[in-house]
């Protein structure tokens, strides 16, 4: 076939959609143009799907909703689909922005957050090359050594990458601590030869018995057991350390498990130390466990994905101390950073700890364009395409400065203040922590309802313990049902560390820094009336 015969068999086959909205890119000189009235009809669709929601969640059961969804899906075509569409996912979305939206740590982004993450859609850069994305990997690099600065590292010393999250950055940190900690013990490149077989014995000088441990918390993420189970460490080398009431790691706990480490041959690989639980935003001691891990040869690896928000204000950073001595920190951005999901950020503090993640692409970072000054990201992440996340980060710290993100921080950590304050004065809910020291840590509390049969019980003595914490799980559980089947909150439910009955607790998490305390009280008063309806029910 000939070069004109093929050009004009390609046009005959475009010809029917060449024109049409739905074939416009968005890139180019005209890409603005061709994304303007469909950005228009997107932010009216927005509108219209939350007017008909009329509040943090759609009002109805888990079948309803599928059922609306599945109808508007199959029906939606054509010109059509982008409003309609865009609709119904407003209206069957939970709306983080929303008072009475609290459960999980999933932020209102910011709306110059937004605007930025809508440029780099349309741009579509990735940052697996530069040749890709020139402007965003100066960018993230510029990112990376200020969020350095942050933590307390040395830019120029430190190393880092965008990520999906605190669970892909849990696996590289705790990558990196195999490879390095093992590695030393072995005397093997364990990224190429793979992890070692235990032997039956052995001790911290004897690698072939030396069995990898990793120690963190009780209360810790789970994603710590899912990166011990791809890394070929498996979940149950995962040592959970025990907490205290406030579900801080026990700095004690993990001197004695760490002792009881060496006295089996076994080898800690890693400490991970959290900086702000899921739940109740718990820091532990980050300093003592830094010291520990030095102590035993352990990589500190310190998941940071909520709590790291902190670093933004002047008040909360201390709470942080010690986070510089860490060999990896996770930061999440898209918790208490307001940022649209992804925004995760991995660092370690010595660039030449991540050799082992170190890559060599020849269609993406052949090394004589690196040596000629096309530099490369490909070698810091384990994906390869990669969206460029810095660039709404960069954009909302220019916009607003560590201290405008930092004033945000403080009036979400004040509303959290202000509902435990509520919850412990109210006759029908018991704040989670010991008296005095309940007040919330970061901008998350735990609470329950009591039940008016638990309380009559309590006060006299009357019905047994287990019969009550057993209805008080039930009713609790229950209740964050109904709220969300009648659209009227968003509430978080979790269990407290331990066995048996009782542990039920609910959750706020605090995360719009436009909320106001009577909105907040409003939300615990919803929560006490489904509680009494479920009595009744």
């Amino acid at each position: 076939m000939t070069t004109e015969a093929l050009g004009a068999a390609v046009e005959e086959l475009l010809r029917p959609v060449i024109g049409t909205v739905g074939t416009a890119l968005s890139g180019g000189t005209g890409g603005a143009g061709a994304l303007e009235p469909l950005v228009r009809e997107v932010l009216g669709a927005l509108a219209e799907g939350a007017a008909r929601r009329g509040g943090p969640v759609a009002a109805a059961s888990p079948a309803d909703l599928a059922g609306g969804v599945a109808d508007t899906f199959g029906s939606a075509r054509g010109t059509e689909a982008l409003g309609r569409l865009t609709e119904l996912l407003a209206h069957g979305s939970a709306d983080p922005a929303d008072p009475a939206c609290a459960a999980h740590l999933h932020c209102p982004p910011l709306a110059v957050a937004v605007a930025a993450d809508l440029a780099v859609s349309a741009l579509n850069p990735s940052q697996d090359s530069w040749d890709q994305a020139p402007a965003a990997t100066v960018m993230e690099t510029l990112l990376l050594e200020e969020m350095a600065g942050l933590v307390g590292y040395d830019p120029a010393e430190a190393a880092g990458v965008l990520t999906s999250g605190g669970t892909e950055s849990n696996l590289m940190g705790l990558m990196l601590a195999r490879d390095r900690v093992l590695g030393a013990a072995t005397g093997r490149q364990i990224e190429l030869t793979g992890v070692p077989r235990a032997g039956a014995g052995g001790s911290l000088g004897s690698a072939a018995g030396a069995r990898p441990r990793i120690l963190a918390s009780a209360a810790a993420h789970f994603s710590v057991q899912r990166a011990a189970a791809l890394l070929g460490l498996g979940e149950d080398a995962v040592i959970p350390v025990a907490v205290d009431s406030q579900l801080r790691m026990k700095t004690v706990a993990l001197t004695a498990a760490l002792e009881r480490c060496v006295e089996r041959g076994q080898l800690p690989v890693a400490i991970v130390a959290t900086a702000g639980t899921t739940d109740t935003g718990a820091i532990d001691p980050l300093r003592e466990c830094a010291e520990l891990a030095a102590r035993y040869g352990a990589w500190l690896h310190v998941d940071a994905a909520y709590g790291g928000g902190a670093l933004l204000s002047d008040r909360l950073a201390p709470l942080l101390d010690g986070i510089e001595l860490a060999d990896s920190v996770s930061l999440d951005w898209h918790k208490l950073g307001w940022q649209p999901a992804a925004a995760g950020i991995f660092l370690v503090r010595k660039s030449e700890t991540y050799a082992s993640l170190a890559r060599r692409a020849v269609y993406l970072n052949p090394a004589d364009d690196e040596e000629a000054g096309y530099p490369s990201l490909l070698g810091l992440s384990l994906r390869t395409t990669r969206r460029a996340d810095a660039f709404k980060i960069a954009v909302t710290l220019r916009t607003l400065g560590r201290e405008g993100l930092g004033r945000l921080v403080d009036a979400c950590h004040e509303l959290a203040v202000a509902g435990a304050r509520a919850v412990a004065a109210h006759p029908r809910l018991e704040l989670h922590g010991e008296a005095g020291a309940g007040e919330p840590v970061l901008t998350a509390f735990l609470f329950r309802y009591v039940p008016g049969a638990f309380a009559g019980a309590a006060a006299s003595g009357g019905a047994s313990a287990d019969a009550d914490a057993v209805r008080a799980d039930e009713v609790n559980a229950a209740l964050r049902r109904r709220l969300l089947r009648e659209g009227g909150a968003v509430v978080g439910r979790t269990e407290l560390p331990g066995e048996g009955p009782g542990r039920v607790r609910l959750k706020l998490t605090l995360l719009n820094p436009h909320t106001s305390v009577r909105e907040v009280e409003r939300l615990l008063d919803a929560v006490v009336a489904a509680g009494m309806a479920e009595e009744g029910a």
